[in-house]
């Protein structure tokens, strides 16, 4: 019998808030709790975005495979200042418009095989919650309201303010406010809670008036009603850190007294080509812009997780072809591992190589995230099996004990399963439906025009004219699924074939 080897890791992860990787670690007997800022759904979201839920998605995968349970909640901002303006424009309702976008945000999730979180909350479904928060610092003397009827939080009622982003607000000016949800400016200002209903924009009838609540009240509503008034982990992009997860601290804090959450996490920025992401510069991509130019969603999410969450990532499409080279030599060496037939018994330096490979593996995940480091011990692993399959040196019990090292990386990476198909035959059903037809690759749609069981006919067909010394009709059938995108491989183990 080959012995399994568990060993649960404890994870270190840099914590914004206090400058130090310390331990993240749940309280005993509980789950760890985590709050993630997730969409704001008025468009298709880019791959900036998804970089940072694919880096949560590393995170929650390592604590599972760590056994460690989790309360994870993610909002949904279906209202804010761009989503109303937009619903105004548009002369649709607020879930009208929302409802399209918060679809596609769930299939593209699914595409890049983010798992889901235990908690979704929408913050139009939870506007009493809000309004009883901004009722509480009233009574505290932290917010107070306008003539116009919008309440503000009153800054200079929490001298902490700036403790995550450690800017210096020395000079920050007392009573100047900011009415947007969203702002650049280093400067701090009194922001909005609750803002007076407008006409024409979607509003709500409440005990503090009629109007619709402020972006930052959202989140620390959203998170206490789950998780309490103080928990685990808050996790979100760099581009969030200020001003929103400061004034949710500011907010929180003040009515509790408490930490809002003790850990922070927070991704760093993408950059594609080395220049800042925007559609100015053509350089703007959603998932679905680089489905229908042929990428697999499997290498979109190599490439986006590949570079550890605290190092800006600088995406090329060189990347995701490096990415799909990668993923091919998974995916080949793990179908000739399990379709293979071994020797029972045990190689000792193959034993020793693949549990270094695990040790090393787990080891850079526990070290902050570090999945480049992460990734390397098995692909060497890769090379080491492969060659010893070639010199007949790989025993059963070797196998077992690469494959369970090959799960426990999946069960993170998530990219040898070949589940493909289905995100870009979506990516180019929405093209159809969308008028955007002319932006799908034809080599794409090549690969979609032959299914499954079609490929499986010719290569029967194939092995039959070989058999009868066709080889002019076998090597026709090799040229015809070519250029249909389907490669052929022939090896001792037999015909194996992959789309391209």
């Amino acid at each position: 019998m080959c012995p399994p080897d568990e060993s649960p890791m404890t994870l270190r992860l840099f914590n914004t808030l206090t400058g130090e990787v310390d331990t993240l670690a749940p309280a005993p007997g509980e789950p760890l709790r985590i709050y993630a800022c997730g969409p704001t759904v008025y468009d298709y979201g880019h791959i900036g975005n998804f970089r940072t839920f694919l880096q949560v998605d590393v995170l929650r995968r390592f604590l599972k495979l760590n056994g460690i349970p989790l309360r994870h909640v993610m909002n949904i901002t279906d209202v804010d200042d761009r989503i109303i303006q937009n619903t105004v424009a548009s002369g649709v309702t607020l879930r009208e418009y929302t409802a399209r976008f918060e679809q596609a945000f769930f299939e593209d999730l699914d595409a890049l095989r983010i798992e889901r979180p235990e908690v979704i909350a929408r913050a139009t479904e939870h506007i009493p919650r809000m309004v009883e928060l901004v009722q509480r610092l009233a009574a505290a003397g932290a917010a107070y309201k306008t003539d116009e009827g919008s309440w503000y939080f009153r800054l200079a009622a929490f001298p902490e303010y700036g403790k995550l982003s450690k800017k210096d607000l020395s000079g920050m000016e007392d009573g100047a406010r900011v009415d947007l949800d969203r702002y650049e400016k280093d400067s701090a200002r009194d922001f909005a809670l609750w803002k007076a209903a407008k006409p024409g924009e979607t509003s709500w009838d409440t005990p503090i008036g009629r109007g619709r609540p402020g972006w930052h009240i959202e989140c620390s509503a959203m998170a206490m009603e789950y998780l309490g008034e103080s928990f685990d982990l808050h996790a979100g992009g760099e581009d969030l850190m200020f001003p929103h997860h400061e004034n949710e601290i500011a907010q929180s804090e003040t009515v509790t007294h408490k930490p809002f959450a003790r850990h922070w996490m927070h991704v760093r920025f993408l950059l594609v080509d080395g220049r800042k992401m925007s559609k100015s510069e053509g350089n703007f991509f959603t998932l679905r812009d680089l489905l229908l130019k042929g990428y697999k969603a499997s290498a979109i999410r190599l490439a986006l997780i590949s570079v550890p969450y605290r190092h800006q990532l600088n995406f090329t499409f060189d990347s995701l072809t490096d990415a799909t080279k990668a993923i091919e030599r998974l995916r080949t060496f793990h179908r000739r591992l399990a379709g293979g037939n071994f020797p029972s018994g045990e190689n000792a330096a193959l034993q020793a190589a693949a549990r270094k490979a695990e040790a090393n593996f787990l080891g850079a995940l526990a070290d902050d995230l570090n999945t480049a480091e992460a990734r390397a011990p098995i692909f060497e692993l890769v090379r080491t099996a492969n060659t010893a399959m070639d010199e007949g040196q790989l025993r059963s019990c070797d196998r077992d004990l690469i494959l369970s090292v090959l799960r426990k990386f999946d069960a993170v990476f998530d990219v040898i399963d070949d589940r493909d198909e289905e995100p870009t035959r979506r990516a180019i059903e929405w093209a159809r439906q969308t008028g955007r037809e002319s932006e799908i690759a034809p080599e794409l749609l090549a690969r979609q025009s032959i299914a499954d069981e079609q490929v499986e006919a010719l290569l029967a067909e194939r092995a039959q004219a070989k058999k009868q010394r066709n080889f002019a009709r076998a090597d026709q059938i090799r040229s015809e699924l070519a250029e249909k995108g389907i490669v052929i491989e022939d090896s001792k183990e037999g015909v194996r074939w992959k789309r391209k």
